[in-house]
C-alpha cells in the first residue's frame, strides 16, 4: 500500500528535481519502499517566508487528509537558528494532526547534489557547506564542468541520484539528513 509524502520546497521548480529523488532514497531506507511522494504543486512557494505562512495557513486545509506525512526542505543559507524554527513549526502541525519533519539544508539544497562530485567543486567540502553563495559560485561551476544542463533539471537529478551511490558518505557529508533519516524511521515506527 502506498504511503503519501509530500515534499515542500522553498523553490519547487529546480528544488524539486533534488527533493523528490532524496525523499523517495530516504522513504526507502526508513523503510517504506513504496512510498509516493509528491513536490507541492501549488502555491508555487517564492522563498522561506512564504513557505512558513503556506505551511500554517493555506496548506492544511488543502493538503491536510492527501498525505500522511509532510517534509519541508528550506534552505539555511548559512543564517543558523533555523533549527529551533523548524521544532516549533513541526508541533504546531502537530497539534493540528499533521506530520511534519523539517531539514534545513545547509547551507541550500543543491549541496545534495554536490556530494558525489565534491573532489570537482571549487572549494574544499567544509567550505562550501558553510559558502554564502553556495549556488551560485559552487553548485553552478560545478554543473558547468559535468555540462549536464539537458538532463532532467538542468542535471540535478542525476547529481543527487549519483550521491545515493554512496548513502553513508551523504549522511556522513550532510548530517541533518542522516537525522531526517533517523526521524524518519522512528516517525514510521510510531504510526
Amino acid at each position: 500500500m502506498s504511503f503519501p509524502v509530500l515534499v515542500i520546497p522553498e523553490d519547487p521548480k529546480w528544488n524539486g528535481y533534488i527533493l523528490k529523488p532524496l525523499a523517495k532514497k530516504l522513504m526507502e531506507n526508513a523503510g517504506k519502499p513504496k512510498a509516493r511522494i509528491d513536490v507541492l504543486p501549488k502555491p508555487r512557494l517564492r522563498g522561506y517566508a512564504h513557505a512558513l505562512r503556506a505551511i500554517r495557513e493555506e496548506l492544511p486545509d488543502i493538503y491536510r487528509n492527501l498525505y500522511k506525512l509532510w517534509l519541508f526542505f528550506p534552505d539555511d543559507d548559512n543564517r543558523g537558528g533555523r533549527a529551533d524554527a523548524m521544532r516549533r513549526l513541526e508541533a504546531d502541525l502537530r497539534s493540528r494532526n499533521i506530520s511534519l519533519l523539517c531539514c534545513p539544508a545547509r547551507p541550500e539544497i543543491e549541496i545534495y547534489a554536490c556530494v558525489a562530485f565534491r573532489d570537482d567543486l571549487t572549494c574544499r567540502w567544509d567550505e562550501a557547506r558553510k559558502h554564502p553563495r553556495m549556488k551560485e559560485e559552487v553548485f553552478e561551476p560545478l554543473r558547468e564542468k559535468l555540462k549536464c544542463y539537458r538532463q532532467a533539471g538542468g542535471g540535478r537529478e542525476m547529481m543527487v541520484k549519483s550521491s545515493f551511490q554512496n548513502l553513508q558518505r551523504l549522511f556522513q557529508l550532510c548530517p541533518e539528513i542522516q537525522d531526517l533519516r533517523d526521524r524518519l524511521a522512528a516517525h514510521l515506527q510510531s504510526i
